[in-house]
C-alpha cells in the first residue's frame, strides 16, 4: 500500500491535508470575506438610498402595502425602481444577527424605490436578488393598477399579475428595434360614412383627446376604421391601445394596421403568440419601440408610452371579463386608463352596452353614428317567425326551420354561404319525453341525459350510457329535443341540402373564414367566421333560448349576439336577408329588426335608473357559506346610503360539471348578497370591503368568502 492511500492520509474521503493547507491559507489571506448570496451577511450596504420599497408578491389583501429591505452595495447599481427581486419574507424579530433580520423564504417582488431611510424602526432584512435589471414597473403602470385595485377591492400584487407578463431571459437580452418616425394623417376612408367621423380622426392626428361611443355600421370595414383612427393617434406622435375580445378580431385589426402602416409600427399582444415572443412584444412596447398595441384582455395593461388614444371593441363580450382576481373588466380598465392619462377614449361595436349608453347619457363621451340613410343603405333585410306563425306551420315547428327560414335558405345558397346561428353547441344538450314533456333523466343520479351523437344517451352528471330510459310519469319511449344543438342543426340541414357543404364553426373548432361559394355555415354565437363578400342570408334560430335566461343582461346580450352574426351578411340591397326565430313583439327582435341597439340601450338605461340596478348603481356580489356571508355583511362597515339584497342561495356545481369562478364547490351549500350603492358611493363601498376582507384573511377565517365587485351577472 502506498503512502499516497494509507489510512492516515484520509483515503477517498477528502482531499490529501496539503490540499486541506493550501484552502485555508487562501481563505485567511483574502482582504474581504464573500458575503453569502441571498443573506448578505456581513455585506456593506449602499451608500446612497440604502433602503429599498418593495412589494412583495403575495397577493392577500393583509399584506396590500410595501415593505423596506436594505441594499447591499453589490446590488446598488441593478437595485433600481421597476426591477424584479427575490426578498425573504417571514422572518420574525427574534432572527437577527450582527443588526440584521435573516430568515424567512425566498419571494418575488417588484421594487417600487429606493429611500435614504426607513420608517420601520427595526432590523431589515437585505434584497436577496435582483433577478434582473430590466425595469419593468414604471410609474404609470403602478399608478394604473392601483386605481384598479382600488376599484375592485383587490391586492395590488393580484393586479400586478395580470399587467405584467412572466419574465423570459432570452427576450430581455435581445434588443428591440429603433422607433419608427411617426406616419402622416391618413385619409377618412370610411370613417366618412358616419356624421361626425372626420371630426373624431381630425382630432386624434391634431393631439385632441376626444371621447366617443362608435356604433359601426354593418360589414367588414370596422378594423380598417380603428386602423385608421389608430394612425391618426400615431401621426400626432404619440401611443395608441386597442382591446378587442379574441385572437380572430386581433389578427383582423393587425391586418389591417399592417396594410396602412407597414410592419414595425404596432405590437400584436395575444396568448397565441407564446410566452417568449409575446414578452419580447410587451418589452418593444415599454421601452418605447412599438408606439400603437393590439391585443385581447391582457393588453389592457400595454405600458405605452406618450398614450393619446385607448379603443375597445364589442365591450359586450364576456371575454372581456377578467376571471383572476379581481377580475377587473376592460372597460372600465380603459375609462381609468383616459381619465389618468388624458387621453382619448372610443368604446365600438355593431350593438350598444348599456354602459356605453350611460357614457353618453353623462355627457362623458359623445355619440359616434351614422344616419339612418347610411344604416338602410349598409344593413340586411330582417324578418320575424314567432309564435304565431310557427302555430300555422306544425311540420315547421317541430322541425324548427320555419317556410320562410327554407326559403331564406334556399334563395341564398344561390348567390353564396349561409350562416345559421344556433344558441347551444353538441348535438342534442337536452332531452324530454316526447308525450308528457318532462325532462329525461338518469335513472343512476337523476342527472339530465343528452345525445352524444344519433344513437347514445348519457348522463351528463356521471356520464353513464343509458340504453332502455322510459319516462317514469306516462311510461313513453320516444324523446324529444328541448334544446337541439349545433351538430344536430347541421345533420338535418346537410339531409335538407344534401348537395350543400356542410360547415360548423363552435367551441372545439372555430372558422375563421369561409370562401364566397354556396355552403351552410352552423355556427355558434360569438364564433361566427367572416365569409369573403358576405353572407347571401342568415338564420337566428331558438332566440327564446337567449332571451329566457334569468339574468339582467339577456335581452341586451341576445341583441348583440344577433347583430354581431346579421352584421356579417350582405347590404339589403344586394338582397341579404336575415331571419330570426323569436317573438316579434319582444323589444330586442323589435330593436334588431329597426338596426337600433342604441335606443334599445338608451331604454333600458332609463329602465335600471328605475329600478336601481348596474350601471346606475354600484353593486358588489358577496358570496360564501351562509355563516361566512352573515358574519361578513355583519363585519363591513358600508357606506350610510348601501342596501344589501338577499342573500339567496347560489345554484350548486353539478358533479363532472366546471366549477366557474365565485361558483360554490361541489357538494357545498352557498349564498349570494348583493351591496347596491348609489352613483358617488362605490370608492367608499370598495374600501370598506377590501378592509373586512383584509380582517377576515388577518385572523385565519376558515370559511372563504368572495367578493366581486361590479359582477357581469347579477341574475
Amino acid at each position: 500500500m502506498s503512502s499516497e492511500n494509507g489510512p492516515g492520509d484520509g483515503g477517498a474521503e477528502g482531499p490529501p491535508p496539503e490540499q486541506l493547507a493550501l484552502i485555508r491559507e487562501s481563505v485567511r489571506g483574502a482582504d474581504v470575506p464573500r458575503a453569502k448570496p441571498r443573506t448578505w451577511r456581513g455585506a456593506a450596504l449602499a451608500k446612497d438610498r440604502p433602503v429599498a420599497r418593495v412589494l412583495v408578491d403575495k397577493g392577500v389583501l393583509h399584506l396590500d402595502r410595501y415593505f423596506d429591505y436594505a441594499v447591499p452595495e453589490e446590488l446598488d447599481a441593478d437595485a433600481q425602481p421597476g426591477v424584479r427581486v427575490r426578498v425573504r419574507f417571514g422572518a420574525g424579530r427574534h432572527r437577527v444577527r450582527d443588526g440584521r433580520r435573516e430568515g424567512g423564504g425566498l419571494i418575488d417582488g417588484y421594487l417600487i424605490e429606493r429611500r435614504d431611510e426607513s420608517d420601520y424602526s427595526g432590523p431589515l432584512a437585505a434584497l436577496a436578488q435582483v433577478v434582473s435589471p430590466e425595469p419593468v414597473l414604471g410609474e404609470e403602470l403602478l399608478g394604473l393598477a392601483r386605481a384598479v385595485a382600488d376599484r375592485y377591492a383587490g391586492s395590488l400584487a393580484d393586479v400586478l399579475q395580470l399587467a405584467v407578463p412572466p419574465r423570459s431571459a432570452r427576450a430581455e437580452k435581445r434588443a428591440s428595434p429603433e422607433p419608427l418616425p411617426a406616419p402622416p394623417a391618413p385619409e377618412a376612408g370610411t370613417w366618412a360614412r358616419y356624421e361626425h367621423g372626420s371630426a373624431f380622426l381630425d382630432a386624434l392626428a391634431s393631439g385632441g383627446s376626444p371621447r366617443a361611443v362608435w356604433n359601426a355600421l354593418p360589414g367588414p370595414e370596422w378594423s380598417e376604421e380603428i386602423a385608421r383612427a389608430v394612425a391618426a393617434t400615431l401621426a400626432s406622435g404619440r401611443g395608441a391601445l386597442v382591446v378587442v375580445p379574441d385572437g380572430r378580431t386581433a389578427a383582423r385589426v393587425d391586418a389591417a394596421l399592417t396594410e396602412l402602416l407597414g410592419k414595425g409600427r404596432h405590437a400584436l399582444l395575444t396568448a397565441d403568440a407564446g410566452p417568449e415572443k409575446r414578452y419580447a412584444q410587451w418589452l418593444a412596447v415599454r421601452r418605447g419601440s412599438v408606439r400603437a398595441v393590439v391585443g385581447t384582455r391582457a393588453a389592457m395593461f400595454a405600458p405605452v408610452q406618450d398614450l393619446g388614444l385607448v379603443a375597445i371593441w364589442d365591450d359586450g363580450d364576456d371575454s372581456h371579463s377578467e376571471q383572476h382576481a379581481p377580475q377587473p373588466h376592460a372597460r372600465d380598465v380603459l375609462l381609468l386608463r383616459a381619465s389618468l392619462d388624458k387621453c382619448a377614449f372610443l368604446v365600438g361595436s355593431w350593438s350598444c352596452t348599456v354602459e356605453a349608453a350611460q357614457l353618453v347619457e353623462s355627457g362623458w363621451a359623445r355619440p359616434l353614428t351614422a344616419g339612418r340613410e347610411q344604416v338602410r343603405r349598409t344593413a340586411p333585410l330582417v324578418r320575424t317567425v314567432g309564435d304565431t306563425d310557427l302555430a300555422r306551420d306544425e311540420a315547421a315547428r317541430a322541425a324548427r326551420l320555419p317556410s320562410l327560414a327554407w326559403q331564406a335558405v334556399r334563395e341564398g345558397l344561390k348567390t353564396g354561404p349561409v350562416l345559421v346561428q344556433v344558441p347551444r353547441r353538441g348535438y342534442v344538450p337536452r332531452l324530454a319525453c316526447a308525450q308528457c314533456r318532462a325532462p329525461a333523466r338518469c335513472a343512476h343520479c337523476a342527472g339530465p341525459l343528452q345525445a352524444q351523437d344519433a344513437g347514445a344517451l348519457r348522463c351528463e352528471w356521471c356520464g353513464r350510457e343509458e340504453h332502455s330510459w322510459h319516462c317514469p310519469d306516462c311510461g313513453g319511449f320516444r324523446l324529444r329535443a328541448q334544446v337541439v344543438g349545433a351538430r344536430r342543426t347541421a345533420e338535418e340541414l346537410g339531409r335538407a341540402f344534401p348537395a350543400v357543404p356542410v360547415r360548423t364553426s363552435g367551441r372545439e373548432h372555430v372558422l375563421d373564414t369561409v370562401p364566397d361559394a354556396p355552403a351552410l355555415v352552423v355556427s355558434t354565437p360569438g364564433a361566427e367566421p367572416v365569409a369573403e363578400g358576405g353572407y347571401a342570408a342568415a338564420l337566428l334560430l331558438d332566440g327564446w333560448a337567449m332571451l329566457g335566461r334569468p339574468d339582467l343582461r339577456s335581452g341586451e346580450d341576445a341583441l348583440r349576439r344577433w347583430i354581431g352574426a346579421a352584421a356579417l351578411v350582405r347590404p339589403q340591397g344586394e338582397r341579404g336577408t336575415v331571419v330570426v326565430v323569436a317573438e316579434p313583439t319582444l323589444r330586442p327582435v323589435q330593436a334588431l329588426v329597426r338596426w337600433d341597439p342604441v335606443g334599445f340601450a338608451v331604454r333600458e338605461l332609463a329602465e335600471r335608473a328605475e329600478l336601481g340596478f348596474p350601471p346606475v348603481s354600484r353593486m358588489a356580489a358577496v358570496s360564501g357559506t351562509p355563516e361566512a356571508v352573515a358574519e361578513f355583511l355583519a363585519a363591513v362597515e358600508s357606506p350610510p346610503d348601501a342596501e344589501v339584497l338577499g342573500p339567496v342561495p347560489l345554484p350548486p356545481t353539478l358533479p363532472g360539471r366546471l366549477r366557474r369562478p365565485g361558483a360554490p364547490p361541489p357538494g357545498e351549500s352557498w349564498e349570494r348578497a348583493l351591496i347596491r350603492v348609489p352613483p358617488g358611493s362605490g370608492a367608499a363601498l370598495a374600501a370598506a370591503l377590501k378592509t373586512a376582507q383584509a380582517a377576515r384573511m388577518a385572523r385565519g377565517s376558515a370559511e372563504p368568502v368572495r367578493v366581486r365587485v361590479d359582477p357581469p351577472d347579477i341574475g
